[in-house]
């Protein structure tokens, strides 16, 4: 699968489009908005670029996942936030536009956040000669990230009902994206999996989990209003798993089927402790305004 079509060609493009999906979404105002809530951005961030990669690292040394898997789970928990987090923030009752300047900011922060973290990774796992994103391969992480996110903002500014009209179709694409791009992961080491699934499920379910706690929790001990820390909690506990698995399966990138594992079973795991996390704080928001 490393040299397919597939990998190659298709998964790049179909990141590109779900990016450009995310600009269809963004205007400047939503960058403009961390000066209006530094603090809530700030909170967040720390969770998401410091805090999580040290807990994941530990994470995965207590488990003892094997050297691959473990660059995987890293992987996944450099990646930014997903978009879905907006949906799941809607419907617990959290603050979307905080939401989507987070998932603004970070996207953009990642291109440099993430190569950092992955060759730290690869470098403590699996030796110094295994360093595999160096800058000029992020640059085209770059090309596949940032420059659909500009070229989305652009169109919504210029043609803000054709931006109206593609956001729905869009969402759904992602999530169709999404779902073969786990299964093709899934797929390639299908004579693997089920060994995969016993060795890394368990940490895939607690990185949803601590993520989704870590981010309600720590703004709210910072006296962040409830709607914020609902927002931080979804954008935290959800990581782009589309960006991490183009990473990890594409032949320009680390070209490894192993690392794209984890981010797999996360891919299917997170969304049942998610929707159940977001269901308690709905209910839970909706008790107190009654």
């Amino acid at each position: 699968m490393s040299d397919s079509v597939l990998t190659s060609v298709l998964l790049p493009i179909a990141l590109a489009i779900i990016m450009l999906g995310l600009g269809l979404t963004l205007t400047v105002a939503d960058f403009a908005r961390v000066a209006r809530m530094p603090k809530a951005v700030l909170i967040a961030l720390g969770c998401q670029v410091i805090l999580l990669p040290l807990i994941c690292f530990g994470m995965v040394k207590m488990l003892g996942l094997a050297p691959a898997l473990a660059v995987g789970m890293m992987l996944l928990v450099a990646s930014p936030g997903g978009t879905t987090a907006n949906l799941f923030s809607h419907l617990a009752g959290g603050d979307v536009a905080l939401n989507v300047t987070l998932t603004a900011v970070n996207s953009v922060l990642a291109v440099v956040t993430l190569p950092i973290v992955v060759n730290l990774s690869l470098a403590h796992f699996l030796g110094d000669g295994q360093i595999g994103l160096q800058p000029a391969k992020m640059l085209q992480v770059f090309a596949i990230v940032l420059i659909p996110v500009a070229l989305g903002m652009f169109i919504r500014r210029r043609r803000p009902a054709f931006a109206e009209l593609m956001a729905r179709p869009v969402k759904i694409g992602s999530a169709v994206v999404l779902a073969l791009v786990i299964f093709a992961a899934i797929y390639t080491e299908r004579d693997n999996f089920l060994g995969y699934l016993a060795e890394v499920g368990l940490a895939a379910l607690l990185l949803n989990v601590l993520s989704l706690f870590i981010g309600y929790a720590v703004p709210r001990l910072a006296r962040l209003g409830e709607p914020q820390a609902i927002a931080c909690s979804m954008e935290i506990g959800i990581h782009n798993a589309t960006l991490a698995l183009t990473i990890a399966l594409s032949p320009a990138l680390l070209n490894n089927s192993e690392m794209s594992i984890p981010v797999a079973v996360y891919g299917i795991i997170m969304f049942f402790p998610t929707a159940a996390f977001a269901f308690a704080l709905g209910r839970s928001r909706q008790a107190v305004i009654a």
